[in-house]
């Protein structure tokens, strides 16, 4: 499928997912069937699954991370189709067990709209923050090349002069082998990491 199906007005989205508190993995394959069920979604892919090395508060448990992709309905225009995915997200998030926390600390869970389409957005989101898509740090983070480059290696998100692969890549080559390890591969018929 194409970024976007003009015919039937919906995106491919990409969804990051991490968590490093409790018993991650079952959060994140609850977070994998959660995304499945949003109204009107239908999930496309989900990529592997990484044992990582936390960023910017390195006083922690590693993290296990991976990316889903999504079809889901653009809206009238695709700021209100993004804003309303990632109102969603957030919502899955409590609905997980979500405490809040200072940036880059533990989660429970964590899911970050990463990539909608072919649209480059920046608004200001309802609580006054931004959202921007594609996600303005993913191009500098291994733990969501890694699982993104798994689903649409080809991939070159709006603004980038890469692929989503290269720039895995590259990443790898700065962090090292041992940044971002394997810890499981998506087994569909089983909706769970093995």
């Amino acid at each position: 499928m194409e970024a976007e199906d003009e015919l039937t007005k919906r995106v491919r989205a990409y969804i990051g997912l991490g968590a490093n508190v409790g018993d991650a993995r079952t959060t994140l394959v609850r977070a994998v069937a959660a995304l499945g069920a949003l109204p009107d979604v239908r999930r496309r892919g989900v990529s592997a699954l990484y044992r990582t090395r936390p960023v910017g508060v390195t006083g922690q448990p590693e993290f296990l991370n991976a990316v889903a992709a999504l079809d889901v309905p653009r809206a009238p225009d695709p700021e209100t189709g993004a804003l309303a995915l990632l109102a969603a997200l957030k919502g899955l998030e409590v609905a997980l067990g979500r405490q809040t926390r200072g940036r880059w600390g533990p989660r429970e869970v964590d899911l970050d709209l990463l990539v909608f389409g072919s649209h480059r957005i920046r608004t200001e989101r309802a609580d006054s923050r931004r959202l921007e898509v594609p996600h303005p740090e993913m191009g500098t983070r291994l733990f969501v090349l890694a699982p993104l480059a798994d689903l649409a290696a080809g991939l070159v998100p709006p603004g980038w002069r890469v692929t989503v692969g290269r720039a895995a890549r590259e990443r790898a080559a700065v962090e090292g082998s041992d940044a971002v390890v394997l810890a499981g591969t998506w087994d569909p018929d089983a909706a769970q990491w093995r």
